[in-house]
């Protein structure tokens, strides 16, 4: 990474049309580092969230204000790059399990909350199969009927967990974890679909597909119905080559 220090944990901001994204050598090492600073949000950026948090100002909000984001996506690398900011793409779903693997072993507890009521179930049984020793306080579907949430809330937030997942879907899951983890504890984060790929609901692109940077194709072909929000991704490749964002 050319424009940053050789600090691990260093993280410096930079923008990609104008949605904040952050480069750090170490992101799994900047998470946890965010933990021991007292807790925080991280978002995971790619192309699609650029376009959706430029059209949506609660989004674009949740961003500007969260601790840490990353460079999920394949697009929101080759941005970064034409700025002369060299990162590597850091999937969500990796970092996400990356720290429930540290969770165990450092004795967090850890609370999940978002998609559907069999998924849920799924998950928590082989999450506790794979990781025996996680503390796992709170599992809770999200799928709940609307005078569900405040006593959900009020109980995670009583929890005070050390990880908190929450799959919720973007926007929703960005906007409701800016809104509950302001003064509390531990690391919040936004998963979208892990829980389905963990559970064993779906499946991630191949890693052949990954290394060419088209794991979009296979998602799209998972659920045909992603068709429109993919239009996303040829609009935002053309807004950077246009605004033509390169090294200052």
């Amino acid at each position: 990474m050319d424009a940053v220090s050789t600090d691990p944990c260093d993280q410096h901001r930079y923008r990609v049309l104008g949605v904040g994204v952050d480069a750090c050598r170490d992101v799994r090492a900047a998470a946890i580092g965010l933990h021991a600073r007292g807790g925080g949000q991280i978002v995971t950026l790619n192309a699609e969230m650029t376009m959706t948090a430029r059209a949506n100002p609660a989004l674009g909000a949740a961003i500007a204000a969260a601790d840490l984001v990353i460079p999920d996506g394949a697009g929101v690398v080759w941005a970064l790059r034409r700025q002369g900011v060299r990162v590597r793409r850091t999937p969500g779903i990796e970092l996400a399990r990356a720290l429930l693997s540290y969770a165990e072993a450092h004795g967090w507890n850890v609370a999940l909350i978002g998609a559907a009521p069999e998924v849920m179930e799924q998950l928590k049984r082989r999450l506790l199969e794979e990781l025996p020793s996680l503390r796992l306080v709170l599992a809770e579907h999200g799928y709940q009927a609307a005078e569900a949430w405040p006593q959900l809330e009020q109980r995670l937030l009583s929890l005070k967990p050390d990880l908190v997942l929450v799959a919720l879907g973007v926007p929703r899951q960005e906007t409701w974890t800016q809104r509950l983890h302001a003064g509390q504890p531990g690391i919040w984060m936004g998963v979208g679909g892990s829980f389905d790929v963990w559970a064993g609901v779906k499946q991630r692109a191949p890693e052949w597909m990954s290394r060419l940077q088209v794991e979009w194709a296979y998602r799209l072909i998972q659920e045909p119905s992603r068709w429109r929000r993919m239009l996303s991704l040829p609009a935002f490749a053309w807004q950077v080559l246009r605004r033509g964002e390169r090294r200052r």
